[in-house]
């Protein structure tokens, strides 16, 4: 059995599509895989379901949810799956291998990309992380989300996501490959215009493109971004990019020859 949460709620068993039968039930199976191996309590699957306008019936709403997951799972035939959903005291906890969910396979890449990337190593941090970024399919439990469903982890996980992302194009810019990423990078950082980090990539890929001006006005609307958001100055380091990028500093276009893989894009929400 596999869950899929990076997009669309999905489960399989073996190569097969579980449907899911309305949207209490995959909210609680949601909820469950956001925090697998953990116990959820009733109270929160409540609040996180309905919020404040919870209707009456709304615990025994959940057990009923719990007992429609539980008759999906007795369905695998798998004698090695290792899952099992365990009711405690006070709420609900789904056992299950973290291999088995595409959120936690996705945390597992981008931790060792980024180490890989620490280590001086952007072939191989550039590979693992187009890996785990191959996993998104859409914005974290988009079905849910359009039941208007809105939870703290969503905009996490997004955030995650866009970590990960820099570190795979940090990775690209150390390996020589500007021209490839300068019009994605345009795209992420003209819908995340504060994140100073991608306003660094984009100018530096830019520079190196020989589109000098268009790189100080990017920096100009990440500083624009940044004091009517924040209230804030870009940070030194940004500021020392566009003083090397003033007066053209040689080292700007230092890199290495390049061995590249690019990340699927077929679901990105940027």
């Amino acid at each position: 059995m596999r869950f899929n949460v990076l997009g669309p709620l999905e489960v399989f068993i073996d190569d097969r599509l579980v449907p899911l039968s309305g949207v209490n039930q995959r909210a609680t199976l949601g909820l469950l895989l956001l925090n697998a191996n953990k116990t959820v309590a009733t109270s929160r699957f409540v609040k996180s379901i309905w919020g404040d306008d919870a209707p009456i019936t709304s615990r025994k709403m959940v057990q009923n949810a719990v007992a429609g997951l539980r008759r999906i799972m007795s369905t695998s035939h798998s004698p090695h799956a290792e899952f099992d959903l365990v009711t405690s005291s006070h709420g609900y906890m789904l056992r299950v291998e973290s291999e088995a969910v595409d959120l936690t396979r996705f945390r597992r890449h981008a931790a060792q990309g980024r180490a890989e990337l620490g280590a001086r190593l952007p072939e191989e941090a550039a590979r693992t992380l187009a890996e785990g970024l191959a996993l998104w399919r859409d914005s974290v439990l988009a079905d849910l989300a359009e039941e208007g469903i809105s939870w703290p982890a969503f905009q996490q996980l997004e955030k995650e996501r866009l970590a990960a992302y820099e570190d795979w194009a940090e990775a690209g810019l150390l390996l020589g490959r500007h021209r490839e990423l300068v019009e994605e990078l345009d795209q992420v950082a003209s819908v995340e215009p504060a994140r100073e980090r991608l306003c660094r990539q984009l100018m530096l890929a830019l520079y190196r493109c020989d589109r000098q001006s268009e790189s100080l006005a990017v920096y100009r609307r990440t500083r624009g971004a940044l004091v009517e958001l924040h209230g804030l100055d870009p940070s030194q380091t940004l500021q020392c990019m566009e003083a090397a990028i003033l007066r053209q500093d040689p080292k700007l276009l230092e890199e290495t020859p390049p061995t590249w893989p690019h990340p699927a894009t077929a679901g990105r929400s940027w």
